[in-house]
């Protein structure tokens, strides 16, 4: 049985969080849908909110402490992404963007991802597509075509798993699901030649 790493991203502040109880409803709908098909699921969540000094410490620094580095790891090793951010002006919160910035250019290229946000009023729900989801394309990752955003209407309905947002999850949750079952494209570093010593000083005396 195959087993599918899903590196959960909570960027919410507060505690408790609706980013993260966003975040924990999808990385439970994708691990059903992965279970049902087959799959083993190893599911790590980052709170982003407890690196948030680390985080901060590695942009002056160039270093990243024992957590962070456990963290971007995880990440950068996991086969799809499940993000979620709070909206803040009108985009994803800084410290969300901060932690994508000490990622390793390239690693994300070909990772599956879910985007989900979250905010106090419907009004920011077009963050998804107009800030969220044009950073993970600049990534190269492969993004479910359905993200789900979550507002203070959405919570607290007891409706059994009926609920618009339930729905969307759902939904969301099984594109992300199909994008696990396409291999991740691997990128494998350039083959280093070791040529003969004849011919690589017949290369040098060509170029003079």
């Amino acid at each position: 049985m195959e087993t599918r790493r899903i590196a959960v991203l909570s960027a919410g502040l507060g505690v408790p969080s609706s980013s993260r109880l966003l975040a924990d409803q999808l990385a439970s709908a994708a691990e059903r849908r992965l279970t049902a098909a087959g799959s083993a699921v190893d599911i790590e969540v980052v709170e982003l909110r407890d690196l948030a000094v680390d985080i901060a410490n590695n942009f002056v620094t160039g270093y990243a402490a024992p957590r962070l580095a456990e963290a971007i790891a995880g990440v950068e090793s996991s086969d799809g992404i499940i993000a979620v951010s709070p909206v803040f002006s009108a985009s994803y919160s800084g410290l969300f963007k901060s932690f994508i910035d000490v990622l390793v250019p390239h690693s994300l290229d070909g990772k599956a991802v879910l985007l989900g946000a979250t905010a106090g009023t419907d009004r920011h729900q077009m963050v998804l597509d107009f800030a969220m989801r044009p950073l993970f394309t600049y990534l190269r990752t492969r993004i479910a075509a359905t993200a789900v955003f979550a507002g203070p209407q959405d919570w607290g309905n007891s409706d059994g798993g009926g609920s618009p947002l339930s729905s969307r999850i759902d939904r969301a949750a099984g594109e992300f699901a199909g994008l696990l079952e396409i291999p991740q494209p691997q990128q494998k570093p350039a083959t280093l030649a070791s040529l003969p010593f004849e011919q690589l000083l017949a290369g040098i005396s060509g170029r003079r």
